[in-house]
């Protein structure tokens, strides 16, 4: 069996531009992002809880050593209540976070175009590999660089979101960046500018097996499956193989409909809020009229959207799961835009898969379970891959042992 190498190593790299976000920033976005206006006056039933709070604020305007913009203490406030939720998922985005987070939903950035990790040992962040035809390159930016400065901004102990909302901008624009590079300080001006991250990548494996894969639930995630499988002209193969690896979810509309890929009818997925109100998302109706079998590759990385699509072809049983127990997150957030232009997420419910089953904390467990940590983002190892097409494989030879 022969699986493309240089395949492996363009997967893998779309793979790492999606990991390198920390998986909670994603989520499930329900529907459209939506603004929040000037809140009602809610001083009438609550002035004397906030009486401390206020003398707080006045002591700090008045008296503290050095003169602190109100913007400043007010955004601390809001991170506070927030993070006094004691939940991962709920919390503020600063304006550059969110604008971020938001073109990354719409599938391109506006940056210099570097793939990146964080190196576990020492903590730095090193550039995995560089963009074809993007600034990064033309400036001469190598893989194995480590990021020691932003604008003149020390780098080194950034963590990943930190860095890319400081490296990215408007395209047109400039950024200083200085790199490590072995024992020398390598000082780069780049222009940034708007890349397109590819949503889908696909290709027809050895074995006359149609592989896809999908990096995050998208508005038009659905669109570009199709498209894929279209071209794919999956009716010919002998399987299909859909790859959520690292894919951190996105909008629920998306993962429902991708849901409906291979579902025809029924239960996607229930939510579940605090008020005891529940809300049942059925199929679209699109499902394909697929007669081959499917695998679905599961990792550690794949959440939220990935989690719900997984756990409702499982309990449908219109797919085999294979890969790592899933990060295990059943719950969905809304995202606001606040009038400073960041955003807030806010946890409003729990989802469950069609059998009523609770994933948070747990994940979807693969019907067949093969671990794997790459080496290296560049690795042309993939057990999970392997074992996917292998499966595969041996069902079509039961289909012929039967057929005799």
């Amino acid at each position: 069996m022969f699986i493309s190498s240089s395949f492996r190593r363009r997967a893998a790299q779309i793979s790492t531009i999606f990991a390198a976000t920390v998986i909670f920033y994603f989520g499930f976005a329900l529907g459209n992002l939506t603004s929040i206006g000037a809140a009602q006056d809610e001083t009438s039933y609550t002035e004397a809880s906030f009486d401390y709070f206020w003398q707080a604020f006045r002591l700090i305007r008045e008296q503290y050593i050095e003169d602190v913009p109100i913007e400043t203490l007010v955004e601390g406030a809001t991170k506070g209540m927030l993070e006094a939720l004691n939940d991962q998922f709920t919390g503020y985005m600063p304006p550059d976070l969110f604008q971020m987070l938001n073109e990354e939903l719409d599938g391109e950035i506006q940056g210099i175009g570097v793939v990146i990790r964080t190196d576990e040992t020492t903590g730095h962040i090193v550039v995995v590999s560089v963009m074809n035809g993007t600034p990064a390159q033309e400036a001469g930016i190598l893989p194995g660089d480590i990021f020691a400065a932003v604008n003149g901004e020390d780098a080194l102990s950034m963590s990943q979101m930190e860095l890319a909302a400081k490296v990215r901008g408007r395209e047109g624009t400039n950024v200083e960046i200085t790199m490590l590079r072995g024992d020398q300080r390598i000082d780069f001006v780049i222009r940034r500018a708007r890349i397109v991250i590819p949503n889908v990548e696909y290709e027809v494996l050895e074995g006359n097996i149609a592989y896809v894969r999908l990096n995050q639930f998208t508005a038009n995630a659905r669109a570009d499956l199709d498209s894929a499988i279209n071209k794919l002209q999956i009716a010919e193969r002998q399987g299909l193989i859909i790859d959520f690896r690292d894919n951190p979810g996105g909008l629920l509309s998306s993962a429902v409909d991708v849901a409906s890929l291979l579902l025809d009818d029924g239960v996607v997925t229930y939510e579940e809020f605090g008020s005891g109100r529940e809300q049942v998302f059925n199929t679209t109706g699109r499902a394909l009229d697929l007669d081959i079998p499917v695998v679905l590759l599961v990792n550690e990385g794949s959440a939220s959207g990935s989690e719900l699509v997984a756990g409702a072809w499982q309990d449908r049983a219109a797919a085999t799961i294979i890969g790592e127990p899933t990060f295990g997150k059943g719950t969905v957030q809304t995202w606001h835009e606040l009038s400073n232009g960041g955003g807030l997420r806010l946890t409003i419910a729990r989802w469950l898969t069609p059998n009523r089953r609770s994933i948070h904390g747990n994940g979807i467990i693969p019907d067949i379970i093969i671990d794997w940590t790459p080496i290296a983002y560049q690795s042309e190892d993939d057990p999970q891959l392997d074992a996917a097409v292998e499966y595969i494989q041996s069902i079509a030879v039961e289909s012929v042992k039967s057929a005799n």
